[in-house]
């Protein structure tokens, strides 16, 4: 007996062209097995009139799943289940058992998720007033030559990039253009064997946290500071220590006694966007010298500077070999690309890609080389300066909408990034605030994260605009300060 056609029903939960969603009704039958070797397919004019859909599109479908060898076709008696097609193994299986018999909490101590980080909502693109920091904004992404270069990369030619196991190795391409285009812009000079491609800067912040780091090991981090950090920190048993930023960043004569490693956001702080000035830098390098510790340069935002010309990174100014730097392209291309890079010297990067190798091997060959190509056309450039010139557009938008209300600037920074770093009334809880947001579609970012937790006040927030459009942007300015009036001091 053929298959009827009412075994097909196009769920919501299939995505893709009509074309694809027909191909995975198929193919998800008969890997489960509902559908069995030699079986007779619907007719494609029945399936096409049970579905709603026209005869060509299931025609098509059903030529994709011949050629994946799930159909098979028989001249004019149509199509069947192949039986080479692909099948779920069969398996015995006993009564299903409760499976909470092990307490997973007290037997890992709850060391990793227990870790404050910053949270959003899944759904915060359905926001009408998303002032959150690090998303990527469609409007302003190049989706057009982003896919080229993906296609480019999955051809023939680039197969062995596509599909090679690099070991411990990174994509040539890749590190040729970042040796000869994005350190250049930063001032720094390095080669092949200086450069480790991670995934992103988390994953790199990570590597160094182990690397460098360790019981006993005495580390100083920027507070307020970057939440993952201090996370990653506390993984490794090292002794931390938490330095007051000011307005012009981490300051070098209030490093703790006897330090070892150094962790700073020398370009944009996190969070509160202070740029160091070239004089600290100095400082704290020399600083470095004199008291035989490391930098570890995040160099977050980098690409972000729109209001005047940038300052050289710290590591280009490292004679020493004394800076490990951290870049990412997971801000300036799309937070999902997961791509970033250290550059330090030859005996760190050594260590650094062993333990890489040893969790992660490296970098997916395609998104290496797809990144390449996005790169070295031009395609990266253009999308830097169009998100310059649109967040440059929102900056202002946000300055006159924050002074119009009356709220306070805790820090913003003076060469550009995407957020305001604010303060609210003593007694305002942000936490409660934001709560309050959300149900009128507005979503903040809570400071007390970015904070020592063991001294965190509570009237902190940040306030991005990498993804709300200009239009919108008074009008979210003007909820959040009448939720603050609403809420007053406590």
């Amino acid at each position: 007996m053929p298959i009827p056609p009412e075994a097909f029903f196009l769920h919501g939960n299939l995505n893709g062209t009509l074309q694809q969603r027909i191909r995975q009704l198929v193919a998800e039958g008969i890997v489960a097995g509902r559908f069995r070797a030699g079986e007779k397919m619907p007719s494609s004019r029945g399936l096409a009139a049970h579905l709603g859909v026209s005869r060509i599109t299931v025609t098509l479908a059903y030529t994709d799943l011949v050629a994946s060898d799930y159909l098979t076709s028989r001249g004019r008696s149509g199509y069947f289940v192949s039986e080479s097609a692909p099948l779920q193994p069969e398996f015995e299986v006993g009564p299903k058992l409760p499976a909470d018999q092990v307490d997973y909490a007290a037997l890992t101590g709850r060391r990793f998720s227990a870790a404050e980080h910053l949270r959003r909502p899944e759904d915060w693109a359905q926001f009408r007033y998303p002032f959150i920091y690090g998303q990527a904004d469609a409007t302003l992404f190049d989706h057009q030559n982003w896919r080229q270069c993906a296609l480019r990369a999955l051809g023939k030619r680039d197969f062995e990039a596509l599909t090679s196991d690099y070991y411990d190795r990174d994509d040539p391409l890749l590190i040729e253009y970042i040796l000869r285009n994005i350190l250049p812009r930063r001032g720094i000079e390095a080669h092949a064997g200086e450069v480790l491609l991670t995934m992103g800067a988390q994953n790199a912040l990570w590597l160094a946290g182990e690397v460098l780091t360790g019981p006993g090991v005495r580390v100083a981090l920027e507070n307020p500071g970057y939440p993952s950090l201090r996370a990653i920190l506390a993984q490794t048993g090292a002794e931390v220590h938490g330095v007051a930023v000011d307005a012009d960043g981490l300051p070098p004569e209030n490093l703790p006694a006897g330090v070892n490693v150094v962790f700073t956001t020398a370009s944009h702080h996190c969070p509160t966007n202070a740029t160091m000035p070239m004089a600290r830098r100095r400082a704290l390098l020399e600083a470095a010298v004199a008291q035989d510790f490391v930098i570890v340069e995040d160099d977050y935002e980098f690409e972000m500077s729109f209001l005047r010309a940038v300052s050289p990174a710290l590591k280009s100014l490292d004679r020493e070999g004394r800076v490990v730097y951290v870049g990412s392209f997971s801000k300036s291309i799309f937070p999902g690309l997961r791509l970033g890079y250290i550059v330090a010297p030859e005996g760190f990067i050594r260590e650094a890609r062993a333990l890489r190798a040893l969790t992660l091997r490296h970098p997916p060959g395609h998104i290496q080389r797809t990144a390449a190509y996005f790169l070295s056309l031009g395609h990266y450039d253009a999308l830097v300066n169009r998100m310059k010139q649109a967040f440059k557009r929102r900056r202002l938008a946000m300055t006159e909408a924050i002074e119009a209300e009356g709220l306070i600037v805790a820090g913003q920074g003076g060469v550009g990034g995407s957020s305001f770093w604010m303060v609210a009334p003593q007694g305002v809880d942000t936490e409660v605030l934001a709560q309050e947001l959300h149900g009128k579609g507005v979503l903040i970012e809570p400071g007390r994260v970015f904070f020592d937790p063991a001294q965190a006040p509570r009237n902190y927030y940040r306030l991005a605009y990498s993804t709300i459009p200009v239009g919108r942007i008074a009008e979210g300015i003007g909820l959040i300060a009448a939720a603050i009036r609403n809420t007053g001091p406590k």
